[in-house]
């Protein structure tokens, strides 16, 4: 299973992939849980969350995929799990808030809310990188490939 998990095809796919989502969903975590960006921190985005209806056990999921999932995608931690974890995530979010309003984003503030063609891109890396691992530079590499040498040994 461990091998599974952190196996990954050592080129630059997987770390393309991986940053991307890293690096778009670093600030997203960042204003949930420490507040940054103009965000609203960790007991407040907790609070806020659990006001629209959701449990605070996935509101708390929520914050922690969204933080330390981009953290540990753009390092290459078990990026197949938080690649899961992270599209369970968008799942959701199409779900709760985005289905109403329709496929496309509201570019021109026409509409009353937002599609979820954006969520839907996400989900797309999120599988790309369940399948392909994290790629070149990543911490999975450095597991699979010690794990290698192990097996030849």
């Amino acid at each position: 299973m461990k091998q599974k998990i952190f196996s990954t095809h050592n080129d630059y796919t997987g770390l393309i992939i991986r940053l991307t989502i890293g690096i778009v969903m670093f600030p997203h975590g960042a204003r949930a849980m420490l507040g940054w960006f103009g965000g609203f921190g960790f007991v407040n985005t907790l609070e806020g969350l659990q006001q629209m209806g959701i449990p605070w056990p996935v509101a708390l999921m929520v914050i922690l995929i969204e933080f330390l999932g981009a953290i540990l995608l753009m390092i290459g931690f078990a990026s197949r799990l938080w690649a899961i974890a992270m599209g369970g995530l968008f799942i959701g979010i199409i779900l709760k808030e985005h289905l109403p309003y329709g496929f496309f984003m509201n570019w021109f503030g026409d509409k009353e809310g937002e599609g979820f063609e954006y969520h839907l891109l996400m989900l797309g890396l999120c599988l790309a990188l369940f399948i392909q691992g994290s790629g070149k530079y990543s911490i999975d590499s450095l597991i699979s490939k010690n794990k290698r040498l192990k097996l030849k040994q």
